[in-house]
């Protein structure tokens, strides 16, 4: 048996995945502690985890971070993303590595499992490997590690082969570190010589190049390629879906394959305004021979208006095993797990997303091949409905899908997690190779 302690930001879409690696790790008999938010306690001992609080002055609730920082209302491209990279991961830091150095004085870890953007984890990384744990970044959003085949990590812009795509990368590169977030990254260091005694040796965002592993869940089908590919990252294949207990519509029995069928969804986080992606769809295909199935995330039927078109149906959660082999295309913002779902049954998509790192996994999308990227967060009903008729009628699309869900049917995540725990936890694994 092995013991892990698993670190968290108070996000849902972090706290989610992580949950479900805690389920898997203490269904094969090892010990795990969670340290994440106390909103998110009864959750953590629902996994079968102990569970560690976060103090206060880490405890931002990144789901409502206007809420917690209303001067980031309003706030847009770099200057939004310098405040959070800032308020939201940098400053918690001290205080997250604080209660992480507590567990490790109390008793033998085997290992830190991490998300990356719990920068408490960066700062240990940088200590000297005799007086850590391993540290694992657990890679639930796409790939980010520096290379000289991809530009910078956020900007959404897909990879240039050649010479002048290598030129392309590394001036925006230098744009980013020394110019956009270079008083960031001098933060950050000043942040790592106070706690540990080093700067962070790299740029904020790219810390996991000091991670013993960093476990990347998704296949390489989905990720850009890079030659300097760092030994230290490992595709485990995607996280299977949770089980669901969510009770079918009574509209169910309408899904028997006589009609093309949309489905649509803003998340279960991002989904406040769904005049962003849920309302211009349902517009753009109000006279669409598709049924256009929605979910809502988790809000009512009554945020959405009364009077919907006749081939709309709504439920707040639908069960996503059984829904998406008879869906046609979906149509999202982008959420790395859900996209990864779609594509992991052959459903082509088209995408919508430009904030935190749904601009990467939209990015992603257009580029392999698999769906439309409409590089907008609020899309008009004519984009939408164009883009999924050219999804529909264009076979491309569904062939790259394809080929997509035969890869990831060749993996599992949680095998390949395993995979790469046996390694680090036996010292096979050397992050400086």
């Amino acid at each position: 048996m092995s013991r892990y302690l698993i670190t968290c930001t108070p996000a849902h879409g972090h706290v989610m995945p992580l949950l479900q690696i805690t389920r898997h790790l203490v269904a094969r008999g090892d010990r795990v502690d969670f340290l994440t938010s106390p909103r998110y306690a009864d959750a953590v001992h629902a996994a079968g985890a102990r569970f560690v609080p976060l103090p206060a002055e880490a405890d931002i609730d990144l789901d409502d971070a206007d809420g917690a920082f209303p001067e980031r209302r309003g706030l847009t491209g770099p200057a939004a993303i310098r405040f959070d990279i800032t308020h939201l991961f940098i400053r918690p830091a001290a205080a997250q590595l604080a209660v992480v150095r507590r567990e490790l004085a109390a008793g033998r870890i085997d290992a830190v499992l991490t998300e990356p953007l719990f920068l408490g984890a960066a700062l240990l990384s940088r200590l000297p490997r005799e007086d850590r744990p391993p540290v694992v970044a657990l890679g639930i959003f796409p790939l980010g590690s520096k290379s000289r085949d991809t530009a910078p990590f956020g900007l959404g812009v897909t990879p240039r082969p050649g010479a002048l795509g290598r030129l392309r990368n590394a001036m925006l590169t230098v744009i980013a570190e020394q110019g956009i977030f270079g008083a960031v990254q001098r933060e950050a260091d000043e942040l790592c010589r106070r706690e540990v005694g080093a700067p962070l040796g790299g740029f904020v965002l790219d810390w996991t190049a000091h991670a013993d592993a960093l476990v990347q869940f998704t296949v390489p089908g989905f990720e850009y390629p890079r030659s300097d590919l760092r030994a230290n990252v490992r595709f485990a294949g995607v996280l299977p879906a949770p089980p669901t207990t969510v009770a079918l519509p009574d509209w169910w029995s309408d899904l028997d394959g006589s009609r093309p069928v949309v489905h649509v969804t803003q998340g279960t986080v991002a989904n406040a305004d769904f005049g962003q992606l849920v309302l211009p769809t349902i517009e753009g295909l109000a006279a669409s021979d598709a049924l256009v199935v929605v979910s809502t995330g988790g809000r009512p039927r009554t945020a959405l208006p009364a009077d919907l078109p006749a081939n709309v149906r709504v439920a707040e959660y639908l069960p996503y095993d059984r829904l998406l082999p008879l869906t046609d295309v979906v149509v999202t913002n982008g959420g790395y797990g859900g996209v990864q779902q779609a594509l992991g049954q052959g459903v082509p998509l088209v995408v919508a997303g430009q904030t935190e790192d749904k601009v990467e996994v939209c990015a992603r999308v257009g580029w392999s091949g698999a769906g439309i990227n409409l590089k907008t967060n609020q899309p008009t009903a004519a984009q939408v409905a164009r883009a999924v008729e050219r999804v529909r009628a264009e076979s491309s699309f569904r062939t790259r899908a394809h080929e997509l869900s035969a890869e990831f049917a060749r993996v599992d995540g949680l095998e390949g997690l395993d995979s790469a725990l046996a390694e680090v936890v036996s010292g096979r694994l050397d992050a400086a190779q």
